[in-house]
């Protein structure tokens, strides 16, 4: 089955609802049995502490400032706050220049919303501040690096949509709280805060998706492959329109980070459909900058501890983010003279660091007279030391470990000698000479072997000629995905790492499968 993309702006849930709550109308609030509540809120002096050598609170004493009420918590009492009218939200409030206030409401799910049984769908509350807002739900507000919209602020009037939940049921209830801020607040305005809109969009579950069908083929070699990939799978993209994807790696809190080496961007792709820039400049910040078709980042993992590590290409290194952002340069040289272009990465669970090195980041890649390496290197670092485990091949690029890490998979981007290689580990760390896994230099097609992963079964899923293909941890050949576009690299995904992201040229795709993968 094949369908389009859902019409509407990018972002949560795009496109017309099934129906909606308006929580500015007397009715709209009855519906969900609600009462708006509103409070002025006002700067106050408190103590604190002066940033430390840790980077955080953990200086001298100081004073600064912060917000009262503090009304974003989870059942907090706004029993004496003002009741206000829904038909009133938009009454001008605040003071004028720099203020702040909050609106607050609990909402239950109906029944019905006209005719719709909200029963398993999924509710979008929305809301238009003027001139800004920040969101809470049942005491919480997510965000992380990028975010804009949702629960932080996105613009001057523009619509703050979260999703309240997905699957709801009637009679549960949500606790929103509105924090109005009146800005720009370097340019103190004359006007006040008021709300211009506030909804409950509701979505059928059947809609509920941020991510939309696409054509695609999966050519089953063997039986086996019934066992990996279902008969009913569906191939889906989940965003779109970038000029280069790779490096994708899932961050248990729920969202997909991708590089974008071309725009020297890493990207954050959340379930609810929304992209925001996690990491700009994530690879290069120099004067040369134009110089480079691919400066930014490539490979992306998290090691034993849970902190993000970078393959950088304009800047020919590893970069480890340490907490509160701090960076730290795991490899940039071996033997005094600079990596060519680290492209993938995998952490062995010891916290050793693995990665391999071709030149494809450079601007004349092989040629490049910034090259200070004669060769394309697969790498280990331990203990801070950086290690050459082989130069054998051309362009190693995809790295992943078995399950129990007895071996060393590596794939080479050579259009003469498109293999996949295994390494036998070595109780020091260091690999046993090499073997040719799987030789598919016979294949059709202008790709290599570019990225490759690997399941708890130890199946291999390796980005090649034609698609993604499916070994088996013995090297027979199960099968291949075939998407709409050739995929660069991959990750396991999603809270049970059953579903395999992938990343191609222009979009982020999707697949359910049976077996879940080996996540960082």
């Amino acid at each position: 089955m094949t369908t389009t993309r859902p019409p509407g702006p990018p972002g949560i849930l795009p496109g017309l609802p099934d129906a909606m709550v308006d929580l500015n109308t007397e009715a709209g609030v009855e519906l969900v049995q609600g009462q708006w509540r509103y409070r002025d809120a006002a700067v106050a002096t408190v103590d604190f502490r002066s940033v430390g050598e840790d980077l955080g609170p953990s200086g001298p004493p100081n004073q600064t400032s912060d917000i009262v009420p503090r009304a974003q918590v989870l059942d907090f009492d706004d029993s004496d706050w003002e009741i206000l009218p829904a038909t009133d939200l938009d009454g001008r409030r605040g003071t004028g220049k720099v203020s702040f206030n909050w609106y607050r409401i609990e909402v239950t799910i109906p029944e019905l919303v006209g005719n719709f049984d909200p029963t398993g769908s999924t509710v979008v509350f929305e809301v238009i501040v003027d001139d800004y807002a920040e969101v809470w739900v049942d005491g919480r507000m997510p965000r992380v690096v990028g975010q804009a919209g949702g629960t932080v602020v996105g613009g001057f009037n523009w619509p703050n949509r979260i999703i309240l939940g997905k699957g709801v049921s009637p009679g549960q209830r949500f606790q929103i709280a509105v924090f109005g801020i009146n800005g720009p607040i370097s340019a103190s305005p004359d006007n006040y805060i008021w709300l211009r809109a506030a909804t409950l969009d509701f979505y059928a579950a059947a809609r509920a998706q941020p991510a939309w069908e696409v054509p695609f083929e999966i050519v089953r070699r063997d039986a086996a492959l019934d066992a990996i990939v279902p008969p009913d799978a569906r191939l889906e993209q989940v965003a779109g329109d970038f000029g280069f994807t790779e490096g994708p790696v899932w961050v248990r809190d729920g969202y997909l980070l991708f590089s974008s080496p071309t725009a020297n961007t890493i990207y954050r792709w959340a379930l609810d459909g929304t992209v925001n820039v996690f990491r700009a400049k994530s690879g290069y910040n120099g004067f040369d900058i134009g110089e480079f078709p691919q400066p930014g980042s490539n490979g992306l993992t998290f090691d034993p501890s849970g902190r993000l590590t970078i393959c950088q290409h304009g800047h020919r290194r590893i970069i480890r983010v340490e907490p509160r952002s701090k960076i730290t340069v795991l490899a940039g040289q071996y033997q005094g003279k600079r990596l060519n272009s680290p492209n993938d990465l995998v952490y062995r669970s010891d916290g050793s660091l693995y990665f391999t090195d071709p030149p494809f980041g450079l601007p004349q890649t092989f040629g490049d007279p910034r090259r200070e390496l004669p060769f394309s290197g697969v790498f280990r670092v331990h203990e801070g030391e950086v290690t050459l485990l082989t130069e054998e091949l051309t362009g190693p690029m995809g790295i992943a470990f078995s399950p129990h890490e007895q071996f060393l998979y590596v794939g080479n981007w050579d259009q003469k000698k498109k293999v996949v290689m295994r390494y036998a580990m070595n109780d020091d760390g260091t690999v046993s000479p090499g073997e040719v896994f799987y030789d598919l230099t016979w294949a059709p097609g202008p790709n290599a072997v570019a990225g490759l992963k690997v399941d708890q079964e130890g199946n291999l899923y390796v980005c090649g000629p034609g698609g993604v293909w499916i070994l088996t941890s013995e090297g027979q050949v199960l099968g291949m995905i075939k998407g709409p576009e050739i995929q660069h690299n991959l990750a396991w995904g999603d809270e049970d790492g059953q579903t395999l992201y992938m990343t191609a040229m222009t979009g982020i795709y999707r697949l359910r499968l049976n077996i879940p993968g080996v996540c960082p």
